[in-house]
């Protein structure tokens, strides 16, 4: 008892400084995003042939080439900014879309209980038995790549994970007086899971949503760096990555900057989400 309220004690102070770190890594790279075409230097889909494979620091003809070019003269830095839309928005609408249905089907799960429970449970056992990204690949392989697509399979993929812990979450909050004498009282389910269940579980399912946005930004990545993703020329993180590959002993740039910039945008979000768990749950470990 005594390390738990130490620890509570401790959280409930200034944040450790690799939160504040995450915090202003993640709003340099959604503002870049957000003003991508004010603050990138050219235009991410112009070629420059006389400029193509270029390092970082490199000025030709008044264009320079902060990060270096690509394989067909394309500025890197820009392609990186936006890039970033692509995975902020991915991510964003794949765990908005995931979370509202994994939400709604754990909570009625767990409220109704009987065959809704079974069948709705079941289901997401199905679906967790079949890894993600191999779901994810077959799915976007028969739709067909693309934005829209792409958000679609990620939410069809990741919603059960909501959907377990909204369930659980749901399961302890029914057994409390309170939503008992509302049911009494002649509440109907809609206002009871709206007013009296989810803002009881939306702490957990926050601090889901908060970890689950750093891994469908790799999956949006792992899609596009095998071709199932946004397709060219779109400036895409992953599908830089797939073409420096080709180019790693002569223009090591084109790999290492949208692979820094992946890495610190997942880091950033997941040891933000690690203190948003502590945050909001002195008592785990």
């Amino acid at each position: 008892m005594s390390a738990v309220l130490a620890k509570a004690s401790r959280l409930a102070g200034k944040p450790p400084l690799t939160v504040v770190l995450s915090v202003v890594v993640l709003t340099v790279i959604v503002l870049a995003a957000i003003v991508a075409p004010l603050i990138a230097p050219y235009d991410p889909n112009a070629q420059n042939l006389l400029g193509r494979l270029k390092p970082p620091g490199f000025t030709i003809r008044a264009t320079h080439f902060l990060l270096g070019s690509d394989e067909l003269g394309r500025d890197t830095l820009s392609r990186l900014i936006y890039g970033a839309r692509v995975s902020l928005l991915v991510a964003f609408a794949s765990v908005l879309l995931s979370g509202i249905a994994g939400c709604i089907f754990g909570m009625l799960a767990a409220f109704y209980r009987g065959w809704v429970e079974t069948v709705i449970m079941r289901l997401v056992d199905i679906v967790l038995s079949i890894p993600a990204i191999l779901l994810a690949i077959i799915t976007v392989a028969t739709l067909g790549p693309g934005l829209q697509n792409v958000v679609l399979v990620l939410a069809l993929t990741r919603w059960p994970r909501y959907a377990r812990v909204a369930y659980a979450q749901t399961l302890i909050v029914a057994n409390m007086s309170y939503l008992r004498l509302s049911r009494a009282m002649g509440a109907g389910w809609l206002r009871v899971l709206r007013h009296h269940v989810l803002p009881n579980i939306a702490g957990a399912l926050v601090v889901v949503a908060t970890l689950e946005f750093g891994l469908m930004v790799l999956f949006e990545a792992g899609l596009s760096f095998l071709g199932l993703g946004v397709q060219p020329p779109t400036a895409s993180w992953g599908a830089m990555l797939s073409v420096g590959r080709n180019y790693v002993a002569n223009a090591w740039w084109l790999s290492v900057m949208p692979g820094l910039a992946l890495f610190l945008l997942v880091l950033s979000v997941n040891v933000l989400g690690d203190f948003l768990r502590d945050r909001l749950d002195p008592r785990s470990a």
